[in-house]
């Protein structure tokens, strides 16, 4: 079973082009599904009816939410879906299961004093510190992925007229503008604070460690919630609420949905008309604290 999961895995990096993370997230869905089916007994994927996979989803009970659920469901349908091209199966057992019920999920985002307070803990009197402020200002000011900042090359970046070069999902390229401060920030750090972490010499990425290697996706998260704890933001912070959070402030400030979409490296407009719904929630929110008759 698995060499059929090596293929599948293998098809999704080369001709599919998916990212590593994206994989990655294949490859645990169904090394957790392959550990439910050798516990019922199943040693063969033609052997998997519609019946187990109901089954998997059901014993995953109210430990995972109805989201993950249905993530889960969606990579086993594209692995059988795999396995059935390839021949490899006569049917796909996943197709008539139904998917679970979700409700309406909008992106957490943080308002613009949070962003503030944020911004305004890295001491940038200290290399880590011009390091933290440039991260945040690209996080934020240019709406980047965390797996895009900590990838991101020195090659990628033109401080004058000011943009990155950004390699996102499925190594599409985008062209990303940073605003006058983003740009500001990232030239102080890397003319008064990356030499000084730099170690060999040898390091092509922009954001590094004090061991002076490239800063892991990890590292910019442990960084991120240490500062919001240092600022009193009380929610539970994640690199991506920034990128939610510069996305939903441009279109409150008059963006148009398709430049946004751009910015943001979406393949679809409709991914990003999500966005829509969160100013929208936000402005009810503010009519229903501020107006004297709610």
């Amino acid at each position: 079973m698995e060499n059929e999961i090596d293929l599948f895995l293998n098809n999704l990096a080369v001709e599919r082009g998916l990212s590593a993370n994206t994989i990655a997230a294949y490859s645990i869905d169904l090394a957790h599904f392959q550990n439910y089916l050798k516990e019922s007994g199943v040693s063969d994927w033609r052997e998997v009816s519609r019946n187990s996979i109901s089954g998997y989803i059901q014993n995953m009970g109210t430990s995972f939410s109805a989201r993950s659920r249905a993530r889960r469901l969606a990579a086993l349908r594209t692995f059988f879906g795999f396995l059935q091209r390839a021949d490899l199966i006569e049917g796909n057992p996943s197709s008539l299961v139904h998917f679970p019920k979700l409700g309406p999920q909008l992106p957490k985002t943080l308002t613009s004093a949070q962003i503030e307070r944020l911004l305004a803990q890295p001491d940038v009197s200290k290399p880590l510190g011009r390091r933290d402020r440039a991260m945040f200002e690209l996080l934020y000011g240019c709406g980047l992925r965390v797996s895009e900042l900590s990838e991101l090359r020195m090659s990628q970046v033109v401080l004058e007229p000011g943009y990155v070069t950004v390699h996102g999902k499925g190594e599409k390229e985008r062209l990303v503008p940073m605003g006058e401060i983003a740009a500001e920030c990232l030239r102080d750090y890397l003319e008064n604070g990356r030499h000084l972490l730099l170690k060999n010499g040898r390091a092509r990425e922009v954001f590094l460690n004090a061991r002076g290697e490239s800063l892991s996706r990890q590292g910019v998260w442990k960084i991120i919630k240490g500062c919001a704890l240092k600022a009193g933001i009380t929610v539970n912070i994640t690199p991506h609420m920034l990128r939610h959070s510069f996305a939903t402030h441009l279109l409150e400030n008059g963006a148009d949905l398709r430049s946004l979409q751009i910015m943001l490296g979406h393949a679809d407009i409709s991914t990003t008309q999500i966005y829509t719904h969160v100013a929208r929630e936000r402005l009810k929110e503010i009519h229903s604290r501020y107006h004297p008759r709610p």
